[in-house]
């Protein structure tokens, strides 16, 4: 019965422990500044102008690696802007629709 009563005290601990990081790294990834809120003039940031006209808007975005693609509308057709994040340079314009 000893045993019992042991097994459910460090079954309970584990739980308690586990639940309490569990919170902590919640806590801590919610208030880490995330890449967008970061200033442009921080050591090691790079602005790159994508160069396309008034009234585009960015509709999406998918990153994948050193690889970001960002899908574009408005100021013309849809259209997709595949980046290098590690050379800081446009990779491929691709057009959507017409």
């Amino acid at each position: 019965m000893r045993a019992l009563i042991a097994l459910v005290v460090v079954m309970g601990l584990a739980i308690l422990i586990g639940s309490t990081t569990l919170v902590v790294l919640l806590v801590q990834r919610a208030h880490a500044p995330s890449a967008a809120s970061l200033p442009a003039n921080m050591p090691g940031a790079v602005a790159l102008a994508l160069g396309e006209p008034d009234g585009t808007r960015i509709a999406a975005t998918a990153a994948a690696g050193d690889r970001l693609v960002v899908q574009l509308s408005g100021g013309g057709p849809d259209r997709l802007v595949v980046l290098d994040l590690r050379a800081n340079t446009i990779l491929a314009r691709i057009a959507l629709g017409h």
